[in-house]
């Protein structure tokens, strides 16, 4: 289950539950749309891997048995921060950022 982390890694934007601005890769490093495609370049500087739009999780379970949603999975409040430097970024955005995420 993702964690909806709570905040974007880069600038420090707040990414809330139901933000269609957050971005993700398949480690579920998160960012926002905007660090995503003009920092970034959709080059996750973990990984390497590319970024999605991250899905917006329910506010309530609409299948009670189920219990899902925000109200019994809510999302993450604990915030990241990258860990590289800003040239470790940019060597590995321009190593990356003209080969397709899938073949990197």
């Amino acid at each position: 289950m993702l964690e909806i982390r709570a905040n974007c890694e880069l600038c420090d934007v707040d990414l809330p539950p139901h933000s269609k601005e957050a971005r993700i890769c398949s480690y579920e490093c998160t960012y926002c749309r905007n660090c995503a495609e003009t920092v970034l370049k959709n080059v996750c500087p973990t990984c390497g891997g590319g970024f999605e739009r991250r899905p917006v999780r329910p506010h309530q379970s609409h299948r009670g048995e189920l219990k899902l949603g925000l109200e019994y999975h809510p999302a993450s409040k604990k915030r990241y921060v990258s860990k590289w430097t800003t040239e470790q970024i940019e060597t590995l955005v321009n190593g990356l950022k003209d080969v397709p995420p899938e073949q990197r």
